[in-house]
């Protein structure tokens, strides 16, 4: 968030951010007191124990932004699968918790099932209610500062776009400056073209605006500069827009190195506390299908033995993190076990599969051992999809960006899988498809993606005809 110097401007963004939070956590403990008061269970240390852990989870769990992209749905089922994912986790991590000290048997069930339904259709409920109440709030009260953009460009489009949508962020914008005539610009905003560059300085000191925003191109970085000398005989506060959209990001942000600024353009999702979450939700996921699935994993590895020769499970190299080789399992279905520098891809009717392989495949039973994988490390449930290495070193060549992909773990499923490309890609442009929906995730990885790819990979599996 731009911080404009007025802390008056910053308060009702910052504390809609710490509200969310600090209510989350709140609303965990006082659910938990709701469920035992409606079963008259006497709230002892033991309770008062889990209030206190769960609170502080809580505390650490619930974001207090919802982010939203064009991947994810609309604010209520956003905000809705956002707290339904971190309170699962939050549930999942105490259920170990209770597992791990021998403890779980002293609380009462009836109260910690209602407890587990209730708490996060009431902070779903109460989030979207501050969210209104302080954007009310922050209208009613007028508290915005002027803004005028500097470059009518597509960049300084979709700025002022963000601005007239996003009314916490306390922001009026009310034109720009461009020296291109307006019948060469785009008509893609309802701001107006308020004049020349070289009249903004006059219009500043004129209207007393609060802030401008240079969204002029990089390649014209002359024209900031003198722009920027222009400018500062004003006191409006001036931010460059960098145009470092020319490049394709990667979960790009800024940072700094002992106070030197530098710009992140293409790094890994998974830094810090996300890197935590996603090993968390992982590691429960894949402990939960193995263990749920065990009988069906020795059902189908018996059936592989008797049905066809051959080890029931196939091992491949396939590029993982940072584009390291790593070893991926999966049952065998083909009377081959090919990992040579030239695979060919299953086909339709392929004569490789097997009776087994083919209901193996179709049904995607066959990537189940890949949650082995994912309790390696080497693996995530979400993710882009691993590629053979000779596929890897064919298509690294042909499809832009290929080797971005692995800036995270491999995943059993993905976005592009459950978006329609799952399966073969028998030509350059299905691959380059899957690649620009794989480096969409990456541009936009939330817990709430992760789980809604999960659950739309179930719908997907049950009907799919692409898998063969």
């Amino acid at each position: 968030m731009v911080n404009t110097g007025h802390a008056n401007q910053e308060f009702p963004y910052l504390f809609l951010v710490v509200l969310r939070r600090v209510s989350a956590a709140i609303l965990v403990m006082l659910t938990l007191q709701f469920a035992a008061w409606t079963y008259d269970i006497h709230f002892d240390e033991r309770y008062l124990a889990l209030l206190i852990i769960a609170g502080l989870m809580g505390l650490m769990l619930f974001s207090g932004r919802v982010q939203e992209t064009d991947v994810l749905p609309p604010r209520l089922w956003s905000i809705s699968l956002s707290v339904i994912s971190r309170w699962c986790l939050l549930v999942g991590v105490l259920l170990l918790i209770g597992y791990a000290t021998k403890t779980s048997s002293i609380y009462s069930r009836k109260a910690l099932f209602t407890w587990f339904i209730v708490a996060p259709a009431v902070i779903v409920l109460v989030q979207l209610a501050l969210e209104t109440l302080v954007s009310r709030l922050l209208l009613s009260a007028g508290n915005t500062r002027s803004v005028v953009i500097a470059g009518a460009g597509s960049l300084g489009h979709e700025l002022a776009t963000k601005i007239q949508s996003s009314p916490l962020l306390g922001m009026r914008a009310e034109g720009f400056f461009d020296d291109r005539s307006s019948d060469r610009l785009a008509k893609e905003s309802s701001l107006p073209l308020l004049g020349k560059l070289g009249q903004l300085p006059g219009y500043i000191r004129e209207h007393g605006t609060d802030l401008i925003f240079v969204t002029l191109p990089m390649r014209n970085i002359q024209r900031v500069t003198d722009l920027l000398d222009q400018l500062h005989d004003t006191t409006a506060s001036i931010y460059f827009v960098p145009d470092v959209f020319v490049f394709d990001l990667i979960q790009c942000r800024t940072s700094d190195i002992d106070g030197l600024p530098v710009v992140a353009l293409c790094e890994t999702p998974f830094q810090g506390s996300r890197g935590l979450v996603k090993a968390v939700s992982d590691y429960m996921i894949a402990s939960f299908v193995l263990l749920l699935a065990s009988p069906l994993l020795i059902a189908i590895a018996i059936a592989i033995k008797l049905t066809s020769p051959g080890s029931v499970i196939f091992k491949q190299r396939r590029y993982g993190l940072d584009g390291r080789e790593i070893i991926v399992y999966k049952f065998r279905t083909m009377t081959v076990s090919e990992d040579s520098d030239h695979i060919k891809q299953a086909t339709r009717d392929d004569e490789r599969v097997t009776k087994v392989g083919s209901f193996l495949r179709k049904t995607s039973l066959d990537e189940l051992p890949q949650f082995i994988n994912v309790l390696q490390g080497r693996m995530s449930v979400v993710g882009p999809r691993p590629h053979a290495v000779a596929h890897n070193e064919e298509y690294r060549h042909l499809v832009k960006g290929y080797m971005m992909r692995h800036k995270v773990n491999p995943g059993i499923t993905g976005l592009a899988q459950v978006l329609g490309y799952r399966g073969e890609t028998s030509t350059v442009d299905a691959m380059q498809k899957r690649v620009e929906y794989d480096l969409e995730y990456l541009r936009n990885w939330s817990l709430t993606l992760d789980l809604r790819i999960i659950l739309r990979t179930i719908r997907v599996v049950v009907g799919d005809k692409a898998a063969f």
